[in-house]
């Protein structure tokens, strides 16, 4: 059966992107909710348990507390507030959490520890998914139940001042507010005094029962210079006068014979040592919640604070307001709330948490008959109904006491087995579905007759449809099914299918399979053995042995969580292994097949007779300790790099070379530093420019510097050290003309290279010159510290340009296999890992005064993958280059290697994703993951372009 090229290749790319959706449909645990579509009812709420008795009491609880004011400060670290330096931060809370009437806990946020998801969780009790990191950016309303809701149903006048996260989630909720962007990470001022001028007139009035303020100045601060930086300190002080004044006016406004008010102070998440977040690092996960009423004891002396979840304070504040629980809320009530009230409103409490929780068990479990917790709150039911029973009849003796003691034991640790039961439920995958979709994977063994230069493919359907293997593999397919569905524990996706849709799928699998292999088997036969015995296609050589194992080893080493978790180890292993190798080759070219042969050292090695007006003997020796001294260079570079951004999980928080440049003490250093960066920065990358462009390049790094001067990174000679430090939006602005003016002028001498004449070198200027371009902005955008990692990317780049690729005559896939895991490597010298928390938001607003969607999700996606980036951008600049001299080959058995990067981009992205699954989950929105699906598509066109421009120079030839 014959098919065309095109349409095979469309019929494959279909079916990757079916096995993407099926893997992501297995990987993403199906959410924990409950199956009613309406929001909780008071009405709804379970009538208190009464053994024997003809009536039993349905009343609500009373309410705990009148009036709540919440206070989140967004990237509070727990040792904010209860660590060494908590007195010298916030001064007034931790006096209050020594000797005032609170509870003090360290709340557990659940990773993406993102503001949405956390707000969220806050609000709803439940645990958000991983989709909600995207959505963070444009946050949709809210239509889960949730606790906001719920107090507004209940008539309750809701005021909120802060980040607008809130108004987005929540329209239409809140009697008064007033929202400020949380993106514009420059600003941790304005934002700040935006929430707390509204505090005073609200303190003062009476028309409001939740009071909700969330400040963002200390994440701002956190995004920019760190949790150490000297900002740090004066923030914090002024969100503890805040609190202070908030206590002071609610004891003002306490009434006799009135219910009490509670004060909340916490945090969304955390804040990692690089002041980043979205990990789920001890540092972004850890929060501190302060509970202040009168209501409690007062302290007696500084405790060790308790762990609670941070959905627990959901529940807790909905049976304080007396409202209903979220039906979707997996919190438990904090105990130490409910200790001052009477102890059969505490067991009322419990049961009616327990009641919510057992509810959402049963719609989310099947079996969730034999979860312990399920079990424990029914026996503790019962034996509650039996305690309201003797209080009902009179009975004061101390049984009485003891039995409630006892039930409230028995309910604290059913809550804690549901509770945990439930959020367990959020780590278990669809394996049948991921497993489905990774064999679809096999598709790509069709790949080199869907690219070959054949106009159509011939498919051997019908012997395939007539093999045995096909019937066996039926059988063995439909037999899986059908014993995965009859004793998996939980419901696959699968499993819900018609048995009519699963069994065709598995046929056509199998007759697929079956296909792939018969084409396979024939090209083997059916290869002429004397292109096999000529080594002129497969004979692969040590370099090439090296680049495939290395990259396909580093694929599966995903599989195991410390790879991941420390995945540059492999990378910097890898280069240095390449670098080793490649030094090899050099010494082979100059000296080894130098002793071998004089005819050959006479083709390798020219001589001044043969060449004498080429190539002097001079130049000719300078070159040859030039080309061995790259490979040393190049690794001493790495190794230098290296130790100037600590990164991965396990040694992160040691300090590096970066924090020592940018403390303080050493700014001397660091501005010599810079300066000098810049100067070599401009020497590499000025060569193949205009004069246009050299001048304007000039400029712009001088801009640059001049930026960093002005945000009191580094200094200027004639700079004083008390210097008002700006947001250096001018300078900023200023190197964005220039880059602009570089990528107009790359770009009209490309243009006119293609479309007016056809002059090589006006198309290879016009390329480095868009480079240069992208040189310039990069440098604007990277830290200070991190500019000697943009000189040694350029360095390398021209070494190995000039006395490697070149001189060893490397073609076009072994180049691109180098880029890429030079490119892979600088991913990680800049800093970067695969925690999202790595990202640094703040480059998006260098050069704006105000946020600004597009161009900030640019700069920030442009600094975290400009080491990869400028990489795969040079492999276009040299390979055009070098074709336009002479075409480029791709031949002895590196087809393989490009095979191996020209697999579609949906199709790596799973199969890395496979690998990665069992880490954790947040693994999988790993910023480097989304530069690999764009150098994949990028590498794979770079191939097959030099690929099929081989094939046509060879035809021309023939």
């Amino acid at each position: 059966m014959k098919v065309r090229s095109s349409v095979f290749a469309s019929f494959i790319l279909i079916f990757e992107v079916i096995g993407v959706a099926l893997f992501l449909r297995g990987f993403f645990p199906v959410p924990v909710k409950s199956s009613f579509s309406s929001k909780s009812k008071l009405s709804d709420q379970p009538a208190e348990p009464l053994t024997g008795g003809s009536h039993n009491s349905s009343r609500p609880p009373q309410p705990l507390f009148k009036r709540v004011v919440l206070m989140l400060v967004d990237a509070l670290r727990e040792d904010f507030v209860f660590g060494p330096n908590g007195r010298k931060y916030m001064p007034y809370t931790r006096h209050l959490v020594e000797r005032g009437s609170t509870h003090s806990f360290v709340a557990k946020a659940r990773a993406p520890t993102v503001t949405m998801p956390r707000i969220k969780a806050l609000t709803t009790g439940s645990i958000p998914g991983f989709i909600d990191v995207v959505m963070n950016l444009n946050s949709p309303a809210l239509l889960e139940d949730n606790l906001i809701w719920q107090a507004k149903t209940a008539g309750k006048r809701i005021v909120f001042y802060g980040d607008d996260t809130w108004v987005r989630l929540f329209p239409k909720h809140f009697m008064e507010y007033d929202g400020t962007t949380s993106f514009f990470v420059s600003d941790y001022t304005e934002v700040d005094n935006n929430v707390t001028r509204h505090l005073d007139s609200t303190l003062k009035r009476d028309d409001w029962d939740i009071l909700i303020l969330h400040y963002l100045g200390l994440d701002h601060i956190g995004h920019v210079s760190g949790p150490y930086s000297s900002p740090i300190q004066p923030k914090l002080l002024e969100m503890d006068d805040i609190l202070k004044k908030i206590h002071g006016s609610l004891i003002s406004k306490e009434a006799e014979g009135s219910l009490p008010y509670l004060l909340v102070l916490c945090g969304d998440h955390g804040m990692s040592e690089t002041g980043s977040h979205g990990g789920s690092s001890e540092p972004e996960v850890n929060t501190p919640l302060v509970l202040l009423s009168p209501a409690f004891r007062r302290k007696v002396g500084m405790e060790q604070p308790g762990v609670v979840e941070q959905v627990d304070l959901t529940p807790t504040l909905a049976l304080g307001l007396g409202l209903p629980i979220s039906q979707n809320s997996v919190g438990r009530v904090i105990p130490g709330v409910l200790e001052e009230s009477p102890l059969r409103d505490q067991l009322r409490f419990l049961h009616l948490n327990g009641h919510q929780l057992s509810c959402l068990l049963r719609d989310s479990i099947p079996e969730h008959e034999k979860v312990s917790g399920f079990e424990q709150f029914r026996v503790a039911e019962k034996s509650h109904g039996s305690w309201v029973k003797l209080y009902l009849e009179g009975n004061t003796s101390e049984v009485l006491t003891n039995m409630g003691k006892k039930v409230l034991k028995q309910y604290l640790e059913a809550l804690a087995a549901m509770s945990s039961a439930l959020s367990k439920q959020l780590g278990k995958y669809d394996m049948y579905s991921m497993i489905a979709g990774m064999l679809l994977v096999v598709l790509l063994l069709a790949m080199p007759e869907a690219l070959s230069g054949a106009a159509e493919v011939d498919l051997p359907v019908l012997p395939a449809l007539l093999s045995l293997p096909f019937y066996l593999l039926c059988l063995l397919l439909a037999s899986v099914h059908v014993l995965v569905c009859t004793s998996a524990e939980s419901s696959c996706y699968f499993c819900s299918l018609s048995w009519g849709l699963v069994f065709a799928a598995v046929a056509f699998s199998s007759a697929m399979f079956c296909i792939l292999v018969s084409m396979a088997t024939s090209r083997l036969l059916f290869t002429n053995p004397a292109d096999l015995s000529s080594g002129s296609e497969w004979a692969l050589s040590e370099l090439d042995v090296l680049l495939l194992a290395g990259t396909a080893g580093h694929t599966f080493s995903l599989a195991a969580s410390s790879f991941v978790e420390e995945e540059h180890q492999t990378w910097y292993f890898l280069l240095n292994t390449l670098c080793l190798a490649v030094f090899q080759d050099v010494c082979r070219k100059y000296f080894r097949e130098r002793s071998t042969s004089g005819d050959e050292e006479e083709h390798l090695l020219p001589s001044k007779d043969c060449h004498p007006s080429v190539h002097p003997q001079a130049e000719v020796c300078s070159e040859r300790w030039l080309a061995l001294a790259t490979p040393p260079l190049t690794l001493a570079c790495c190794r230098l790099l290296r130790s100037l951004n600590q990164t991965g999980v396990q040694w992160a928080h040691l300090p590096d070379m970066g924090h020592w440049l940018n403390s303080s003490e050493h700014k001397m250093v660091l501005s010599l530093l810079a300066a000098l960066s810049l100067t070599l920065i401009y020497f590499l990358i000025q060569r193949r420019c205009s004069w246009v462009s050299k001048i304007a390049l000039a400029l712009g790094l001088l801009g640059v510097y001049s930026y960093r001067a002005a945000v009191g990174n580094v200094l200027f000679p004639w700079q004083h050290a008390g210097r008002n430090v700006s947001k250096g939006t001018v300078e900023a602005r200023f190197v964005y003309v220039f880059v602009l003016g570089i990528l107009f002028t790359g770009t009209k001498d490309l243009l006119r290279s293609q479309i007016i004449t056809a002059d090589a070198r006006l198309k290879s200027r016009g390329l480095w010159e868009i480079y240069s371009g992208l040189v310039l902005l990069v440098s604007l955008l990277f830290r200070a510290h991190n500019l000697p990692v943009l000189c040694c990317c350029l360095l390398i780049q021209t070494l190995m340009a000039q006395f490697i690729w070149k001189k060893l005559h490397y073609d076009a896939a072994q180049t691109t296999i180098m880029h890429y895991w030079f490119g892979q490597a600088f991913f990680y010298f800049q800093g970067n890992s695969n925690n999202i928390g790595t990202v640094d938001i703040s480059v998006g607003f260098v050069g704006l005064e105000s946020y600004v969607e597009a161009p900030a999700i640019f700069l920030t996606a442009l600094s975290t993958y400009a080491g990869p980036l400028l990489w795969a951008c040079h492999l276009i600049c040299y390979l055009s280059s070098e074709t336009d001299r002479s075409p480029v080959a791709v031949g002895h058995g590196c087809y393989c290697l490009a095979l191996l990067r020209s697999v579609p981009a949906a199709a790596y992205i799973v199969l890395v994703t496979v690998l990665r699954y069992h880490l954790f989950i947040w693994s999988v929105f790993s910023p480097k993951l989304l530069y690999e699906s764009m150098h994949t598509l990028l590498t794979a066109g770079v191939c097959l372009f030099f690929s099929t421009m081989e094939q046509s120079h060879s035809s021309s030839k023939s």
